[in-house]
């Protein structure tokens, strides 16, 4: 692919990230003026910051251009926008989806804030981080997403939003995988896998 094609590609994909969130962000905040709940609005916080830097991202050394690496990032990325705030009965207080989703959200956040430019949403090599809630788990900005999108999940549990979670969160972990194929091409993401051995959740994957 020649570097018009790559430019023109890049800014396709930004585009679809900010119309997603727009679409998002009219819900929430819809939702949020009509019954005061702030789990979606945590939700979208983390999502706001996907496009902040999504948009400032340092260019890649090595990038998965595999169909499959395409299809998982599409799913993982689309899915977040595709929830809907709802007036089913929760199956957990406001307050206590809150609490589970800012806790998601600080792991994103501090997750993003060590990572800087090197954030991406195809599977690629930005440059090798090691440091900060990276020496626990190799995915922890993944691991932070996880926890708010449960929160929403308890404030808005509809088979639709059931569906949408499953499967777009399945996605998001076949994708981390296919970010460490990458990865592994470089020596020094070869050692941090041995001194760190956790995918997601220290302790059980």
């Amino acid at each position: 692919m020649g570097p018009g094609a790559e430019r023109v590609r890049e800014l396709l994909a930004r585009v679809c990230i900010v119309i997603l969130f727009t679409m998002l962000s009219l819900n929430l905040l819809s939702d949020f003026m009509k019954t005061g709940r702030v789990t979606g609005l945590l939700l979208l916080t983390g999502e706001a910051l996907v496009v902040a830097l999504t948009v400032v991202r340092r260019p890649a050394q090595l990038v998965d251009r595999s169909v499959a690496a395409a299809v998982m990032t599409t799913v993982s990325v689309a899915g977040p926008p595709l929830l809907r705030a709802s007036d089913v009965a929760p199956l957990a207080p406001d307050a206590m989806t809150a609490i589970v989703s800012a806790f998601g959200l600080i792991i994103v956040i501090v997750g993003k804030m060590t990572l800087g430019r090197s954030f991406g949403i195809v599977p690629a090599n930005r440059g090798v981080v090691v440091r900060g809630p990276y020496g626990v788990v190799r995915h922890p900005i993944y691991t932070g997403y996880l926890m708010p999108h449960t929160g929403f999940l308890q404030a808005n549990p509809t088979p639709a939003n059931i569906a949408v979670i499953l499967v777009a969160d399945a996605a998001l972990v076949v994708r981390a995988l296919m970010e460490e194929r990458v990865l592994k091409a470089d020596v020094e993401y070869q050692g941090y896998c041995e001194r760190v051995g956790w995918h997601l959740v220290p302790g059980l994957f």
